[in-house]
């Protein structure tokens, strides 16, 4: 909260005058044992000692007599009550903190569908400032569609439509520039390829020049491992995601030959890649495939720069375990890929222990609307692609997903998703989970947004988690009439987790007034395992995203 607001709220804030009181009795400053009580006993934090609570002192409390003695004013109390140390999400996982050197395959990735659009895929605009911003909010798998161009220049667009189209090189220099601005962890550009070989040579010419030394073109160490490099090794690389010729062996035995002219073949069934389910969604375009296999023209040129992310068909988990290499992903519709979830959830996550899986959003999605992100990562699915320039509920579950470890992109399956002891299915009761009680009391709100031209609001809140089935579950407070800056609801929710690794919980603040229907204020989104328990303020965010401070929920935390 800004020095303004804090100063504002003072007069305002009897919800955490009445915390202040119950430690310093008399309305008297409140002493350092006093603080090293509230921490210990409210924010359940056991390991705090005087010289911690003599920092906060220090950080907190601008009156120096007081100061002199150790003690804090009410003052101090709420600007500590109202810093980072007091925030819902636990400030140490702002920081990368989980082990970044098991698999790629082993790790959720921020991913992006049609990356370069910032409107819809029928007549939106196609834009380099969609892969600045989908980067700067952490995305580490951007989807590029390639399109011959006119003079020998592959373009970017949304095919058989009529998006915008931007020039493929502007759009790898583009990347190059702030590809790691964020993060340092790989970035994975994902080619939607309907270039001709000549025009595929053009890009595998850009992608080396343009990406240089950030372009892997070659495994790790020019050896051949069984296993797929971590993101550790992979830091300030970027990655090609494409159809391969042959096997990766080849690439390490014919590295440093001129490869300048060859093309290669290779099938490509009907519902192989995601341009056939698009374009079987479109207007029947006479451009669209006939049933059955298709031999696809490939540049030996573009297939030497795919490394570790080999796009092949998904046939099934069986033909999987028998065939596919490490280094070998599918892509999969949302459609087939909810049969899969819903049918051999088990079976599903066995799967991503080993391979890369990318989920997109179903061509009939016109404009450009998103599915629920958190059903595919209960299977353990890397790469679930979303709509980046489309907001919504998807979104605020995957910003809050990759909020954590740092905003790196890169986030840790649960271990029961990355070892085998025992089969994990998400639809099924967990017998061996212990699961997690968690009591939510929302207090307060604090200079809550009015929406333009809105005389006031009446706003209340709900509180969402975001899991497997079984743990899905939507609560709300009443709504208060008409009180957007200090709205008191003193409401206590309680809910009942299975597998807490996988929970997200969201905070929704809504508008009962709204003429038509209730309308979204702000909205708070984090793992559930990032929430610290407590007295706890949650920071509030717009459908963009944006911060919304100085609003914020006032709220208290209890796990069992």
């Amino acid at each position: 909260m800004t020095a303004k607001g804090k100063g504002k709220a003072l007069s305002r804030r009897d919800d955490i005058k009445l915390i202040f009181s119950c430690y310093a009795p008399r309305g008297k400053n409140l002493s350092a044992q006093g603080l090293l009580d509230f921490i210990q006993k409210e924010q359940m934090n056991s390991q705090a000692d005087m010289k911690a609570v003599e920092q906060i002192i220090e950080n907190y409390e601008i009156n120096k007599t007081v100061k002199a003695k150790k003690s804090m004013t009410f003052g101090g109390f709420l600007r500590y009550m109202e810093s980072e140390d007091c925030s819902v999400n636990n400030k140490d996982h702002n920081k990368v903190y989980h082990d970044m050197d098991w698999a790629l395959c082993h790790y959720f990735i921020s991913s992006s569908h049609n990356t370069y659009l910032i409107g819809d895929q029928l007549v939106g605009r196609s834009h380099l400032h969609a892969y600045v911003s989908a980067l700067r909010r952490g995305c580490r798998c951007l989807e590029i569609d390639c399109w011959d161009g006119p003079d020998q220049e592959p373009v970017v667009y949304h095919g058989y439509t009529l998006t915008s189209k931007i020039l493929f090189k502007e759009v790898i220099a583009t990347i190059e520039q702030h590809a790691f601005e964020v993060s340092s962890y790989p970035v994975i550009l994902s080619l939607e390829n309907h270039c001709t070989p000549l025009q595929q040579e053009m890009m595998a010419e850009y992608l080396k020049t343009i990406l240089g030394e950030k372009l892997l073109d070659m495994t790790i160490n020019d050896t051949f491992a069984k296993e797929l490099p971590s993101p550790e090794e992979l830091k300030n690389k970027i990655l090609i995601k494409n159809k391969k010729i042959g096997l990766l062996q080849d690439t390490i035995l014919k590295k440093g030959t001129n490869r300048h002219g060859e093309v290669g073949h290779c099938i490509e069934d009907d519902d192989d890649e995601e341009e056939a389910e698009e374009e079987t969604a479109k207007c029947k375009s006479p451009n669209s495939r006939l049933t059955g296999e298709k031999k696809i023209a490939l540049a030996m040129a573009l297939s030497d720069l795919v490394i570790y992310t080999k796009s092949i068909h998904f046939v099934s988990f069986k033909h999987s375990i028998a065939n596919q290499k490490f280094y070998e992903n599918t892509s999969l519709a949302e459609a087939k890929a909810r049969k899969l979830a819903m049918n051999s959830g088990a079976k599903f996550v066995l799967h991503n222990m080993k391979f890369i899986t990318r989920i997109y959003p179903a061509g009939s999605r016109a404009l450009s609307s998103n599915y629920n992100p958190q059903e595919f990562w209960n299977v353990g699915a890397q790469m679930v692609a979303l709509n980046f320039q489309s907001l919504g509920e998807a979104m605020d579950l995957n910003r809050g997903k990759f909020q954590d470890n740092g905003n790196c992109g890169y986030i840790l399956k649960p271990h029961f998703m990355r070892v085998s002891e025992k089969p994990f299915d998400p639809n099924a009761f967990q017998p061996d989970f212990k699961p997690t009680n968690l009591l939510v009391k929302v207090i307060s709100g604090y200079s809550l947004p009015v929406p333009r031209g809105s005389k006031g609001i009446d706003p209340y809140v709900r509180v969402e988690i975001h899991g497997v089935s079984a743990d899905n579950v939507k609560k709300q407070t009443n709504y208060v009439k008409k009180n957007a800056m200090n709205p008191r609801w003193d409401e206590i929710m309680t809910f009942a987790i299975q597998v807490p690794d996988l929970a997200l919980v969201r905070f929704i603040v809504e508008d009962q007034n709204a003429i038509l229907a209730n309308e979204f204020i702000a909205q708070y989104t984090l793992h559930l395992t990032s929430m610290n328990p407590g007295y706890r303020w949650v920071p509030l965010l717009s459908k963009e995203g944006i911060s919304l401070d100085p609003a914020s929920l006032f709220i208290y935390v209890w796990f069992s």
